[in-house]
């Protein structure tokens, strides 16, 4: 007899599915981020919704797959070894987003939270599904209940619970969204003696479920190759329609109050950093798209220290 796969087809194809979805949504970002479309569409409530969708999905996923992983392999080598992955994928998107926007850096996003909700998940591995129910419960409601100013520092907002979201290009702290690990983690339990064999039964090897099965690659590798796509399009004069350029200091003040930024302090900062970058016409010269993006977060940056 054949000795069963480690992996499952039916969770690569969702896997598969939901990394689709994200470059999607990232697409959607950068169009706006590089004024191709209105840059307030990713922040309308539709966009929005449609990102919570994919980290929802992605760390049920995740805690679907810890108990997959855990049953039909002897010893915890393997959780360890996956929660070292993610970390260390986790610290290079925090590194790569400092390099790339130090004010707003990812330094508690999708992959951090799947990495400490896995850590807190290993012991509901060893109990029966309503402890997972119930930690699920437990997290996704309790920032409905509960706030303090104290977590709004970066130091204690990956835990949750801040009067004011944090400035950052993704932030998924523990509470709420390790609910969503955590009832992965319940549905396994429940389902795997009738649900998930099933489900895998009729399943196939295709293109979805390479995506699933290299969907940590992916996710480090395709912003990067998004960007190096925008840099080529203003290398080659592919220009932003003008008609969604609008009113710099308005997007700029919409964009970090919808980040957690209070409105006299981005209006401040906006407003400074249009003025710098008035100052002898700094983007007069400056054709390349990243460049001028570059060139307006350094005016922030300064803009920020001189507020201080």
């Amino acid at each position: 007899m054949a000795a069963p796969s480690s992996r499952i087809a039916s969770i690569d194809v969702a896997r598969g599915a939901a990394v689709v979805a994200m470059v999607v949504f990232h697409l959607i970002w950068d169009l706006g981020n590089f004024h191709y479309i209105d840059p307030e569409i990713p922040y309308t409530p539709t966009v929005k919704l449609f990102g919570h969708a994919i980290a929802t999905t992605f760390l049920f996923i995740a805690g679907v797959s810890l108990v997959l992983a855990h049953e039909r392999r002897n010893g915890w080598r393997p959780f360890w070894r996956r929660f070292f992955i993610i970390a260390g994928a986790a610290a290079l998107v925090s590194l790569g987003a400092w390099l790339a926007f130090p004010q707003a850096f990812v330094f508690f996003g999708i992959l951090h939270c799947i990495a400490v909700a896995s850590l807190l998940a290993a012991p509901l591995l060893l109990l029966s599904w309503p402890a997972a129910a119930a930690a699920a419960l437990a997290f996704g409601l309790a920032p409905l209940f509960y706030s303090d100013p104290l977590f709004n520092s970066r130091w204690f907002a990956w835990i949750g619970f801040p009067t004011v979201a944090p400035l950052t290009n993704d932030y998924r702290p523990l509470a709420p969204w390790s609910a969503a690990l955590f009832a992965g983690v319940a549905m396994a339990k429940l389902w795997k003696a009738w649900a998930l064999p099933a489900i895998a039964a009729g399943v196939r090897e295709g293109p979805a479920t390479w995506l699933g099965r290299h969907s940590l690659a992916i996710y480090l590798l395709h912003q990067p190759a998004l960007f190096l796509v925008f840099g080529l399009l203003a290398t080659l004069g592919v220009a932003p329609s003008a008609g969604h350029s609008g009113d710099f200091v308005e997007i700029c003040v919409a964009r970090c109050e919808k980040s957690g930024g209070e409105t006299a302090m981005c209006r401040d900062i906006c407003s400074c950093t249009a003025k710098k970058a008035a100052r002898g016409d700094a983007l007069a010269s400056v054709a390349d798209e990243i460049a001028r993006i570059e060139i307006l977060n350094a005016f922030a940056r300064a803009c920020m220290s001189e507020r201080r």
